[in-house]
């Protein structure tokens, strides 16, 4: 058999770790943004969940913080094929946040300062798969990585974690988001390699 050049064969996968197909490890941590960055001062930060019947719960950011913390280390996935292996956060747990609020949605579209959204699932919220996040290594999330806050939704491809987290709008009917409507995935299963609609 003929041999082959490295790129047929694509880039090494590091062992003894689990890399979805596609991807590859990367050690820094790369930033990808569709716009200008927004700085949200923390003074004026708020989140809020909106149910499917108008219901509103939010929290200001001293309200956010006195809830009980979480320290997820966790792999990500970008859809334009980079993986981190073993990423350290602290938040709080989307199970913590939705746990007063009355909704039998199964869809939420996660709304962003700066205006961007994404489409997710309920059930890829909640037990313990997401979490929005305030810090990160140790220190407060920098704004090119979402900061103050962003959702993470580590077992989906990394759109769907969303910077600059804003609002949780809970809906008995999905709704696409930003990248969803120029054609990604409603779900983003990195696994699957959801990556476009139909995929």
């Amino acid at each position: 058999m003929a041999q082959l050049t490295p790129g047929f064969r694509g880039r090494d996968r590091p062992s003894g770790v689990a890399l979805p197909p596609g991807q590859y490890e990367a050690h820094d941590f790369p930033v990808l943004s569709a716009g200008p960055t927004p700085h949200v001062p923390t003074e004026a930060w708020e989140l809020e969940v909106v149910t499917e019947h108008g219901e509103r719960r939010s929290w200001t950011w001293e309200e956010f913080l006195a809830l009980p913390q979480e320290e997820p280390t966790v792999d990500i996935h970008c859809v334009t094929r980079w993986s981190k292996f073993g990423t350290a956060w602290r938040g709080v747990s989307l199970d913590t946040l939705l746990a007063d609020v009355s909704s039998t949605a199964e869809y939420a579209l996660v709304g962003s300062y700066g205006g961007y959204t994404t489409n997710v699932p309920v059930a890829d919220l909640l037990g313990g798969k997401a979490w929005v996040v305030h810090t990160y290594d140790g220190a407060p999330l920098a704004p090119v990585h979402g900061g103050p806050a962003r959702l993470i939704v580590p077992h989906l491809y990394f759109w769907k974690s969303a910077k600059w987290v804003r609002s949780i709008r809970l809906m008995q009917q999905d709704r696409r988001g930003f990248w969803e409507e120029l054609g990604y995935h409603d779900r983003g299963d990195p696994w699957r390699e959801q990556r476009y609609q139909g995929d």
